[in-house]
Parts: structure tokens; sequence; C-alpha cells
């Protein structure tokens, strides 16, 4: 999409115009569900998070004021709308009966995501199963960082802008993310 279309989306959305509003959600759907997809790791909930995406911005486009690009304010929308339902299902999660992660005869079970992500194909979902289940179990900000970056193809400069902070700290987030996946994935593969 050219930016003056954008723009003029934008100003059409302000104006409470349907039909701009439908234009930028069928511009950006793939990104905002994809986005939410890599931190939920859940189709369902990433489809919940991507509807909440839109709702928010069709409620708070009038507060957009353009100092941003419009995919870096959708970026914020999204990651803070999936780490929002990330906490809400965390927090049901401690009042839920806690099950096994154990199977019968003791060995860990690593179960496949409940998703399946555009970008991997069927003879690599096992790999994936693992790779997903390493980066869930990432610190929130790295796990953010590394969704953007590696699933998203953001730019540390992008990321930066997304998450408000600095690119020496998305640097650092990434060295860091880099650093635990590879210790639980040689740890996984070692006990496998």
């Amino acid at each position: 999409m050219q930016v003056l279309d954008e723009q003029y989306l934008i100003e059409q959305l302000k104006l409470g115009d349907e039909a701009a509003f439908k234009q930028i959600v069928e511009t950006w759907q793939n990104m905002v569900y994809n986005t939410a997809l890599g931190i939920l790791q859940n189709e369902q909930d990433a489809e919940d998070v991507a509807q909440d995406v839109f709702v928010q911005v069709f409620e708070s486009v009038k507060g957009f004021k353009a100092e941003s690009k419009f995919s870096t304010w959708l970026y914020r929308i999204t990651v803070s709308k999936a780490l929002d339902h990330l906490r809400k299902k965390k927090r049901k999660k401690r009042f839920a009966f806690i099950q096994s992660i154990f199977g019968a005869s003791g060995e860990t079970i690593i179960e496949k995501p409940d998703f399946n992500h555009p970008g991997i194909t069927l003879d690599n979902k096992e790999k994936a199963a693992v790779l997903f289940k390493a980066i869930d179990q990432l610190p929130q900000n790295q796990k953010v960082a590394f969704t953007l970056h590696k699933l998203e193809g953001l730019s540390y400069q992008e990321i930066s802008d997304v998450m408000k902070t600095s690119v020496s700290s998305i640097e650092s987030l990434m060295h860091r993310a880099k650093n635990n996946l590879k210790k639980w994935l040689s740890e996984h593969y070692e006990n496998d």
C-alpha cells in the first residue's frame, strides 16, 4: 500500500468510513494474525486477538497522530493485546486443574503446538513444535523481540519502535533470546 493511500484510508477511517476500515483490515489482517500467532501459539487465540486489534484500531484511530508508521502503531496494539491475552490465560490456569506434564512412562511430553504457522511446511511440523515450545519458554520481552524479528522479519530499528526501546536493548534481547533457545534446545535434544 502506498503511503498516500494509507494516509487517505486513515483519514477516512477517522471520519468513520466503513469501506476504509474494511480496506485496512484486508491489508493488515495477515500481519496482525501472524504476529499474534507467533506470540500466542494458538490459532483461536490469535484470531480473537486479531479481532480485538481491529476493534481497537476502529475505536482509537482518532488518537493516531502519525508520529510513527501506521504499521508500527498496529504492531504495538497487536503485541499489547497478545500479551494481555497471555496474562489473562495464565491467571485462568492458576485456578484450573493442574495437569501432569509427564506421560504414563514418565517421559516429558512435548506437545505439538495447537496451531499451524503459515511459514512452516508439513515435514517440519515436529521440529517446529520443539522450536515453538522453546520460544514459549522465553521471558516476555525476548519472546516478543524474537517473534517480531524472526517470524515477522522486522528490523531491530522497527522492533525498537514497536517496543518503545533502544536498538541496543533489542540487540541485547535478541542475544539473550538466542542463547536461551540454544541452551533449551541443546538440553532437549541431549535428553531425547
